[in-house]
């Protein structure tokens, strides 16, 4: 009877379910046509009459009539619903792989490997011995079933962009060793990666093939069904990426990208060990790159989100186990933020025109888009301070991800450092990365990145700009000392963007290290040049590209009655580490860079037992001597 009964219920389902699904072909239409009110209320329908067909209470009430009350008669309508749904999607929607340049192969996932890794056998000079143990992990996207997907259907065509795809954590662990192997080397040296499983990896993984819709690039109306069709079948508008960055707080390791909050990492195995809501107390977005406080030990945090509240500011304790402060910003634009910075008292945080817009989207325009006509400021605001507290600076247009460092110079000055460009690489204009012929010399060179200060004054409001290092070359990616972060500072790092190689496969591509002397000028055949930093430039091999570059400090030790004690260092005293990869002879490797002597050869280039692909952004992460 029940087996029966179950027929007949997916019979009705499917005549009520179908009829529903005509809403949302409706949807693509109203919307050339209707104000974005009209079509939020035709979405808003389209979900209310699947729910109503689905729960249908003459329906509801003759199933209870008739099953067994040990029988869940919710479970079977909630199981016949996803299938509908499923079945809707698989015949309406088309999943395509999207095509890679030759020039673009590095970007292709690779498989994980199996066990704790592989112990790496070919290392070109030597590791030095007073190079900290620990494991240098950088993350990256590594999209599943082989690559980027596009989809296809009577609604356009939606597409992952670029920064998509399911994080993979790659590391190389640093083991010092009692005894000296035969090469006079005390180093074991091993490789591994994990993909960061999410939720939705989880998910994705199980069915064993593409599921979500891609829900950012694209026409608006597929978009929009994107939306609509995860939420209805997934409760999520889209995946779970975890693909941008790592860092540590309170002995504990995480990977994080700003679309969820973060993943507890392993740091010993790179198994995920589950999501870190700070105790339950935060249940939104987070930011990729939360920052230490000075003197503190308090982590800040920030959540950017597509509805208000658009910016929330949080406080974890140094102990990681509490959210001591959360604030809403109370922002009337959802601006898209990377980064922000400290200094000892405030918080610093960059308010570009890079916009997410629902009602944007809904009125036929991009869900993401940068425009350079309006307004940027920069966020100034106390610790703990509110929405009433904050100073806003003013600053010329600009798109900046990422910020180098912000420190305070005596009581009245704020200085902020950053990658400054003056278009994005997140939008409409970019969602494809297979043709770049339309793009002009000048348009790509807005995309570049430029050393940029700000100079902001806490008592007359007055903001001082300028390029320090001018508009030679570009660059991006930055690191520093982190003991310095939020203090003054000498010395930074950046990938230097090679905008050959970055124009040929139209993806940004790196091909060597900088390093910015903020406190020495520059010179150029003897002279001055105006108000210009000191930089010292270690550029690779032809067509050898970077990412994920850190900065490791150097610790010197001396033995005294069997201690250890530790010696003062400069700031600059280390190294910079970096994944790198060659294009021609397809071999991946580790770089470790003395920064006393930047421009000379890798002190060591580690080559990796299979390929790594480019990625975003790594950490060197010093461990106990058991790794």
């Amino acid at each position: 009877m029940v087996a029966s009964l179950e027929m007949k219920t997916q019979r009705e389902l499917a005549t009520s379910c179908s009829s529903s699904m005509v809403v949302a072909f409706q949807v693509n239409c109203c919307i050339q046509n209707k104000k974005p009110s009209a079509v939020l209320d035709n979405i808003e329908y389209f979900k209310t009459t699947l729910s109503s067909a689905i729960m249908k209470q003459p329906l509801l009430r003759r199933m209870q009539q008739v099953i067994p009350m040990h029988i869940d008669v919710s479970k079977i309508f909630k199981n016949a619903s996803a299938k509908m749904l499923d079945a809707f999607v698989d015949s309406v929607f088309e999943f395509i792989d999207q095509p890679l340049l030759p020039s673009q192969k590095n970007f292709a996932p690779v498989g994980e490997l199996e066990g704790e890794g592989v112990v790496i056998t070919s290392i070109i000079g030597r590791i030095p011995d007073n190079f900290p143990e620990g494991v240098y992990v950088r993350n990256g996207p590594n999209p599943l079933f082989g690559g980027l997907k596009s989809t296809k259907s009577v609604f356009g065509r939606s597409s992952h962009i670029w920064i998509e795809g399911e994080g993979m954590v790659h590391g190389l662990y640093f083991t010092k060793n009692d005894v000296v192997s035969s090469d006079g080397s005390r180093w074991t040296v091993r490789y591994n990666n994990r993909h960061v499983e999410t939720e939705t990896y989880k998910l994705e993984k199980q069915r064993n093939k593409p599921s979500f819709l891609p829900a950012i690039g694209g026409d608006s109306p597929a978009i929009l069904s994107a939306y609509l069709l995860n939420l209805l079948r997934f409760g999520k508008v889209n995946k779970y990426l975890s693909n941008t960055n790592v860092f540590e707080h309170s002995g504990r390791f995480y990977s994080v990208a700003e679309n969820h909050i973060p993943q507890e990492i392993d740091i010993l195995t790179l198994e995920t060990l589950g999501n870190w809501d700070v105790s339950g107390a935060w249940n939104r977005p987070f930011i990729s790159h939360p920052k230490r406080a000075p003197g503190t030990g308090e982590l800040v945090i920030m959540g950017v989100d597509a509805v208000k509240p658009f910016w929330e500011v949080g406080v974890v304790s140094a102990d990681g186990k509490e959210l001591i402060h959360k604030v809403d910003l109370k922002l009337n634009r959802c601006s898209i933020c990377h980064e922000i910075g400290v200094t000892q008292r405030y918080n610093v945080i960059m308010d570009i025109a890079l916009t997410i817009d629902i009602k944007r989207l809904v009125g036929g325009g991009p869900l993401v888009k940068y425009n350079e006509e309006e307004y940027a400021r920069i966020c100034v605001m106390p610790r703990y301070g509110d929405a009433s507290s904050i100073r806003w600076f003013k600053v010329e247009p600009n798109c900046t991800f990422h910020i180098i460092n912000s420190f305070e110079a005596g009581d009245e000055q704020v200085v902020v450092w950053g990658c400054k460009a003056l278009d994005s690489v997140i939008g409409p204009s970019n969602e494809s990365s297979t043709d770049n012929s339309t793009s002009t010399a000048e348009d790509a060179s807005k995309l570049y990145s430029h050393a940029y200060e700000w100079r902001l004054n806490m008592e007359t409001g007055e903001v001082r700009e300028r390029y320090l290092t001018g508009k030679k070359f570009s660059m991006d990616f930055p690191t520093i000392n982190g003991n310095f972060c939020g203090l003054k500072n000498r010395f930074g790092y950046a990938q230097v963007v090679d905008s050959v190689a970055s124009s040929t496969s139209g993806l940004l591509k790196y091909g060597g290290i900088a390093k910015l002397h903020f406190e020495e000028p520059a010179e150029r055949e003897g002279e001055l040049e105006n108000e210009e930093i000191k930089v010292e430039r270690h550029m690779f091999e032809e067509n050898t590209f970077c990412t994920g570059a850190a900065f490791v400090p150097k610790q010197s030790d001396s033995s005294r009655t069997g201690s250890i004690i530790l010696e003062e260092v400069e700031e600059d005293d280390g190294w910079v580490i970096t994944f790198v990869h060659n294009e021609d002879t397809k071999v991946s490797q580790v770089y470790v860079i003395d920064t006393k002597e930047f421009c000379s050869e890798p002190v060591a280039k580690i080559t990796l037992p299979c390929r790594v692909p480019y990625g975003f952004h790594g950490a060197f992460m010093p461990t106990s001597s058991n790794t």
